[in-house]
């Protein structure tokens, strides 16, 4: 267990402020290890990392990097027993990053949570991480970061350049933003698609299906999330492209019982993936067109609206451009 201040800064005094959040870690007993500790990082923001370290030990690293290194996995702040807790964001999305959540859920969750809130950014975790170092009495760590991992990894590295032996980075996550459009993998979509198509032979265009599918029911959000989720570890993709053609005919049987399935799939509880914690980081990480968290809610949605509006269809292909309501959050 490892015992952190909640305001590592103390810019806020006070005595909601002055707790302490414990942390769990998980630890390999060579504290020896000839080449130092080894953090491996999850993802998320909002996963757990001390219930994967079986996994981690067994699947993922290699036997002689376990005799090389002090495997160490930490819950980062607002996860696993100390996940924040927000039910309706929680029910919602699960363990999905894309899923479009109902009105009024994203606010419900920031009152639960509370001023509290603002100290669960990826600053807090690097600040959690060199406190960890400290108290494993080491000058260096190495990483082993995926997806969020990797953008918790590299901002410890740019903020303590000294202080890091190496990184390992796996399914990155560019250091200076968290693309807030999602701009990257929509552009991607198309080319995934046809990479699909090609792999297994069929004769149709999938990401022009998937632009008529959009266009017919608006639905690129939820299509989005679904493709997304399919592409993450072993990719299961390879009924998507029939799906989609059988829905540009008419037919959504086969499509919608896919949507269905993975929304399933994702239902997570908040130990699982904290989807508390990932409102909290996202809103307090992201500089969007919006701006920052400190930007006043009422003129974000225009902001915004005004950003995806300025996009060309082609940037958005094979999802559709759409100019967001001013009501919408």
């Amino acid at each position: 267990m490892l015992t952190v201040p909640l305001d590592h800064a103390g810019l806020h005094p006070g005595p909601k402020l002055a707790e302490q959040v414990s942390l769990q870690v998980a630890i390999a007993d060579n504290v020896d290890a000839p080449r130092g500790v080894l953090i491996f990082l999850t993802g998320g923001p909002g996963q757990p990392g001390v219930p994967f370290a079986t996994l981690v030990a067994s699947q993922l690293l290699d036997p002689a990097v376990l005799r090389d290194y002090r495997l160490v996995l930490i819950d980062q702040r607002g996860t696993g027993g100390g996940a924040l807790q927000c039910p309706q964001l929680q029910q919602a999305m699960g363990s999905s990053d894309l899923t479009v959540p109902p009105t009024g859920a994203v606010q419900a969750c920031a009152q639960a949570i509370g001023e509290r809130r603002q100290f669960f950014t990826t600053a807090d975790t690097v600040a959690d991480l060199d406190e960890l170092r400290q108290a494993l009495g080491v000058d260096k760590l190495s990483f082993d970061g995926v997806s969020y991992g990797t953008f918790v990894a590299e901002r410890y590295a740019i903020t303590h350049p000294d202080r890091v032996s190496r990184l390992v980075l796996d399914s990155i996550v560019p250091h200076d933003n968290l693309d807030p459009l999602e701009l990257a993998g929509i552009t991607r979509t198309a080319d995934v698609l046809r990479m699909v198509c090609k792999e297994i032979g069929c004769t149709t265009d999938p990401a022009q299906d998937l632009s008529e599918v959009v266009r017919a029911r608006h639905d690129g959000p939820e299509l989005y999330d679904t493709l997304t989720s399919l592409s993450v570890g072993q990719p299961r993709l390879t009924d998507i492209p029939a799906a989609l053609h059988d829905a540009t005919r008419g037919d959504y049987t086969g499509l919608d019982a896919i949507v269905a399935a993975e929304r399933q799939n994702q239902a997570a509880e908040a130990d699982e993936l904290s989807q508390g914690l990932h409102a909290s980081t996202m809103c307090e990480d992201l500089h969007g067109p919006w701006g920052d968290a400190a930007t006043p809610v009422a003129g974000r949605a225009a902001a915004t609206g005004a950003a995806v509006a300025g996009l060309s269809d082609a940037a958005v292909f094979p999802y559709e451009r759409r100019r967001l309501p001013t009501g919408s959050r």
